[in-house]
Parts: structure tokens; C-alpha cells; sequence
């Protein structure tokens, strides 16, 4: 039976901000301006007609509750793609589901959280579909979507702000956050008003993060046997808990930095606790995941390729399971990277290469390596001396050229290290195969 992903009491030991999610508009916090008595979004529902629409507004906010709210609300298929991992092979598996429920006669809404992340040929592949209306297309982003989202998608959505609660709306939360905890445990525990207020004000417009507060908060406070939460014992517990980053302030960057450098030093200790570190203060693993990757494309590269593929399958299994689970995979990948063999010469080769190619302009195509598809081509001597490798000795032309004319540059220098050395190698002996070709060359001229 496939599991109601909307439904928080079909999932064991969900957290308290996934227990508490609305399940109409009735009981959502905040938003009003969206969704109050003759609202766009409630306009929207009660029309019986959804249409494809992009909610931007920063985290915890409501975006992916609203989404998920109107696939039920109109009876429809939801099916979420997260844009840091996902890519145009989810979106065509997306069309498969959401053909079969159209045979069926459902609708379907595809949800694609942090769309801007998405490129321009991603993007680009919900076009046909949210133009035939095999799905409404909802799409996520804390980032501007004029700037993030292509116009041609962006046409096609009606954009809708968020905005962060406000301090009384984030007071209902808290209140109804811990009415629900002490209703679930069957337990006796209270927040003195100040204690309340408090974590309105901490807690910064994002629902998510408040809800997290008190159920961290009040789960340490049941632990410890203290039936009164007030702002001595709440400083205590989320000082010890919840540290949080300033995402836009140097200790963050520092941290992730520290992080970068250990792994690029081979220092898996080091990398190890600069990652709990920022997992214990408060880091978006997401923002991790995506950053790991990253150092293993750009300091571990061709020296050891098995990296990029352990962190990705890390980052999918975060996707997958979530915190804390699915942060066990990144620190092994974290740990993986550390040891790995380093190498920067396939970074360095790729910024080279733009800087070459915007620097020299647009050389033409040398004519044998230009395709041939039509009998003027083929009479203008397209591809007429080309040289298929696979028919040469060592599957190499050896002696042929394959930039634009007069250009011959170097970008990738292979260091001695992990693969690379062994990749060394064999462009040494293609050298060397080279320089014989071009010693026949001559040596057949004179």
C-alpha cells in the first residue's frame, strides 16, 4: 500500500513540525494575505481549477505545506523532485505517473522544491507538459524568480510572496506546538509567557524553526523532570541544542571553510568535526550536501573518480532519509574525501579553458571534423579526411588535430597522484605516438 506522505499519523514517530502540518486552509498560520476569505490561493482552492504557480518566500514559511495542501485539497497526485539533486530523468519519470493518473482520471501537481536550482534545459522540460495540462506545475524557491527562473517557465506560473510570520503569529505556533507535545506524551509541562515570547522572537518569521524549538526544548525538559520552562532554562536548552548560524555572517563561512580546507589537507578528524560542528550549531545539512559535492568535483577530481560518486549517493541518501539518518552518509563521504587521493588539475584545466575560449573567439570548425549530413557538405569536403580512432592502432589517430586552426593549447596537467598518475601516462605515450606520426609525416615528404 503506498504511504500517505501527507498524512503525519501513517508515518511512525513523525517529528512535531510534520504532526502539526495543516491540513486546511483553515489552519494555516500566517499567509493571510494569500490565502484569507477572497485571497488569490483560497480563491484558487475553492475554484476547483488549480493552476501552475511558484511560491517564493524565505524558509519555513508554508511553501511546501501549500503544495502539498492542494494536491489533496483537489484529489491529485503530488509528486516532489528536489531541484540540488534531482534532474531531467525525474522530471520524464514524473511524466510517466502523471500520464497513468491522467488514464485513471486524476490530476496530477508536480512539486519542485528550490527550483531556481534547476538549469535553463531542466526548466525547460516542464514546458510542453504544464502547457498541455498533463500536470500543474508548483515550483519553490527562497530566490528571486525573475532572476532564477526562465521567463518562458515564469509565463506560464502566477508567482505568489511569501512572507515570514511575525512574532504574534509565531506566539500561536509556539502555543499550539507545545499543546500537541503535552497531548501526545500525556504529560504535564508548562512555558511561563516570557519563555513563549522568547522563542517567537528567536525563532525569526520561520515556522519550522520555532516548532523544531519547542519540540527539542520540551523533550529535554520531560528528560530532565522539570515540569516549568521558563527563559533561564530555555537559554540553557537551546544554547545546548539549537545553536544557530547567522547564514549571511562570517562565523558560517568560516566554518565552512574550515570544513573545505581540512578535507582539501587530508585531515579526515579535522573534516569530521568542523562538519558535526556546523550539524550541532544548526547548519542546513542540504547546504552541506550541496557543498560537499562541490569539494569533491573541485580538490579530489579524476585522482579519484569514486569519490564524486560516494558523495552523491551520500547526497541522495540524505534526500532520501532526511536528518539526523541521512546525515550518517554525508559525514562517511566527508570522511572519504579526506583520505582520497587530491587533485585540482581537472578544476584548473576547466577555468582555463572558458577564460581560453572567451579570450580567443569564435574559431571556425576545421573542415575534417565537420559533420556531413547533406551532399553539398560532402562535396565541400566535410569531414573528408577525418580519421576514425577505433580503426587505428591503440584506438588513436595518432598525429591528428583537433583544435581550430593555429590553436593548440593545454589546459589539463594530470598530477602523479590516485588515477591521474596512471591518466599521466597514457597522454605521455599518445605523445610520444604523436611525435612518431609527425616523424613519418616528414620523413614521407622528403
Amino acid at each position: 500500500m503506498e504511504q500517505d506522505l501527507f498524512n503525519a499519523d501513517s508515518v511512525p514517530y513523525a517529528p512535531l513540525a510534520e504532526r502539526m502540518r495543516p491540513r486546511s486552509l483553515d489552519e494555516v498560520v500566517g499567509q493571510t494575505d494569500l490565502v484569507a476569505t477572497g485571497k488569490p490561493l483560497r480563491v484558487a482552492f475553492e475554484s476547483g481549477r488549480p493552476h501552475s504557480m511558484i511560491f517564493w518566500g524565505p524558509p519555513g514559511v508554508g511553501k511546501t505545506t501549500l503544495a502539498r495542501m492542494m494536491a489533496q485539497g483537489f484529489d491529485a497526485q503530488f509528486i516532489a523532485i528536489s531541484a540540488v539533486l534531482g534532474g531531467v530523468k525525474d522530471i520524464r519519470d514524473a511524466v510517466v505517473k502523471a500520464q497513468i493518473a491522467q488514464g485513471q482520471g486524476r490530476r496530477t501537481i508536480l512539486f519542485v522544491d528550490e527550483v531556481h536550482r534547476f538549469n535553463k534545459a531542466q526548466q525547460d522540460a516542464f514546458l510542453p507538459y504544464v502547457e498541455s495540462g498533463l500536470f500543474t506545475f508548483i515550483g519553490a524557491t527562497t530566490e528571486n524568480p525573475s532572476f532564477e527562473v526562465n521567463s518562458a517557465l515564469l509565463s506560464r506560473a502566477r508567482v505568489y510572496v511569501l512572507k515570514s510570520l511575525t512574532v504574534d503569529e509565531l506566539l500561536l505556533l509556539v502555543d499550539k506546538a507545545i499543546q500537541v507535545f503535552i497531548s501526545d506524551l500525556q504529560i504535564d509541562l508548562h512555558f511561563t509567557p516570557e519563555a513563549k515570547a522568547e522563542l517567537a522572537t528567536w525563532a525569526d518569521g520561520d515556522a519550522r524553526r520555532v516548532i523544531n524549538a519547542v519540540e527539542v526544548v520540551a523533550e529535554s525538559a520531560h528528560a530532565a523532570g522539570i515540569e516549568t520552562v521558563d527563559n533561564d532554562y530555555l537559554e540553557q536548552s537551546l544554547s545546548q541544542n539549537l545553536r544557530r548560524f547567522d547564514k549571511g555572517g562570517d562565523a558560517f563561512y568560516d566554518q565552512i571553510s574550515a570544513l573545505h580546507k581540512s578535507v582539501r589537507g587530508s585531515d579526515p578528524d579535522a573534516a569530521l568535526y568542523w562538519f558535526s560542528r556546523m550539524l550541532d550549531g544548526g547548519a542546513d545539512a542540504s547546504y552541506l550536501s550541496r557543498r560537499i559535492v562541490r569539494m569533491a568535483w573541485e580538490d579530489i577530481g579524476l585522482a579519484d573518480p569514486r569519490a564524486m560518486q560516494i558523495v552523491n549517493d551520500a547526497a541522495a541518501t540524505y534526500e532520501r532519509l532526511g536528518s539526523p539518518e541521512g546525515e550518517l552518509a554525508l559525514a562517511q563521504a566527508v570522511i572519504y574525501m579526506s583520505i582520497a587521493a587530491k587533485s585540482n588539475a581537472g578544476y584548473m584545466a576547466y577555468k582555463q579553458a572558458r577564460r581560453y575560449a572567451a579570450e580567443n573567439g569564435s574559431a571556425p570548425v576545421p573542415v575534417h571534423l565537420r559533420n556531413a549530413p547533406t551532399k553539398l557538405m560532402k562535396e565541400l569536403g566535410h569531414g573528408k579526411t577525418y580519421r576514425y580512432a577505433h580503426d587505428e592502432a591503440h584506438g588513436y589517430a595518432a598525429g591528428e588535430t583537433y583544435f581550430p586552426d593555429g590553436l593548440n593549447p593545454r589546459f589539463y596537467i594530470p598530477t602523479d597522484r590516485g588515477l591521474e598518475q596512471k591518466i599521466s601516462a597514457k597522454l605521455q605515450f599518445l605523445a610520444e605516438l604523436d611525435q612518431q606520426a609527425k616523424k613519418a609525416k616528414r620523413s614521407n615528404r622528403s
